[in-house]
């Protein structure tokens, strides 16, 4: 396994150099991972049971929240099966109407509602012999969830309006942003129906607990943008870096590629600097209750995590002192010169 860490290395652009080259290795070793970047310990369990149970056909339920890469990861254990050659088809269980989504499952024949022109294969019928993603899974009716766990139990349905049994060997993959035994034990979710497709859970960790991940991800989207879009950066700043690193980011993995999408198409091919970061990211430098130390077997780079926590400490001394750096200094027991030259070393701006 190779060690992501990012280094500290003179200049800037040099240190982005070297996580796109290893973001490079990365994609090489896990080929089947097409669009899933991360060394993380959080990721590597994910990729531990993947690896698992890609080639089986148990039934899959992925959990995570939006943006996390729920549908990536469907599709990296459909292209590890023995299915890999057939289809991979992909519903959003939420995204359509309850009047619809029976049709768009299971198929409908000629005449069997108003506008069914001719009859239609459903997609369990598409994806016969492959791979069907049922995303977002909680959004489905009862009425649809009972249908559904007839389908897992015993491989066959009915067309709308048909009466011919149709038998599929179909392998399901459901995904939700939800927590599916809460609504179990509300009643909106059938019990028997979420035990049926909770046969191998995997739960996708949030990008705020993949802070290790960010660098790796923004160097393999800025790779991205540079070969399909043709578009022209240096590479990024040491201080934006941290600053991308140390926010939350709510909307995870979608979220972080289109604001890195924002700042390449903003720049005029040079080094991508704090200045041109959105304020909230100012705001969200490292403190030391959100700096994370994760020592992974591949270790970690010793300096950068002593930088980090050193910068945190400055940075909540001065927002405690009110940006007074003689009262800084005291909370921290340094002289104020001391203090002041690590402002500059770390540079350490008051948020205008």
């Amino acid at each position: 396994m190779h060690n992501l860490a990012y280094k500290d290395v003179e200049p800037e652009h040099d240190r982005f150099h070297l996580v796109k080259q290893e973001v490079k290795n990365e994609s090489e070793y896990r080929g089947n991972y097409p669009g899933i970047v991360g060394e993380s310990d959080g990721i590597l369990k994910v990729f531990s049971i993947v690896e698992k149970v890609a080639d089986s056909d148990s039934i899959i339920l992925i959990n995570g929240a939006t943006g996390t890469g729920k549908g990536l990861f469907a599709k990296a254990i459909h292209n590890q099966s023995y299915r890999k050659d057939k289809p991979f088809i992909t519903i959003n269980c939420g995204a359509i109407p309850e009047n619809l989504l029976e049709s768009e499952l299971f198929g409908h024949e000629r005449g069997a509602f108003t506008g069914a022109t001719s009859a239609k294969p459903g997609k369990f019928e598409l994806a016969d012999h492959g791979t069907i993603f049922l995303d977002e899974i909680g959004d489905m009716s009862p009425d649809l969830q009972v249908k559904l766990l007839r389908v897992l139990e015993e491989n066959e349905f009915e067309r709308i309006g048909g009466t011919k049994t149709i038998c599929v060997d179909t392998r399901v993959i459901a995904a939700t942003h939800q927590d599916l035994e809460n609504k179990v034990a509300s009643g909106e979710f059938r019990e028997d129906l979420y035990y049926r497709l909770c046969v191998i859970p995997i739960m996708l960790p949030p990008l705020k607990e993949r802070r290790k991940d960010i660098p790796l991800l923004i160097s393999y989207f800025i790779n991205q943008l540079k070969s399909s879009k043709q578009l022209s950066v240096k590479g990024i700043s040491d201080e934006a870096m941290d600053m991308l690193t140390a926010y939350s980011w709510p909307g995870n993995i979608r979220e972080l590629k289109n604001y890195v999408e924002r700042l390449v198409v903003l720049n005029n091919g040079h080094t991508i600097s704090s200045f041109e970061l959105d304020p909230k990211f100012h705001s969200a430098q490292l403190s030391p209750q959100n700096v994370s130390v994760e020592l992974s077997s591949d270790g970690i780079c010793f300096n950068t995590a002593v930088k980090n926590y050193e910068r945190a400490l400055i940075l909540q001394s001065l927002e405690k002192s009110r940006w007074i750096k003689k009262n800084a200094a005291k909370l921290l027991h340094l002289k104020r010169t001391t203090l002041v030259e690590k402002i500059k070393r770390h540079n350490i701006e008051p948020i205008a």
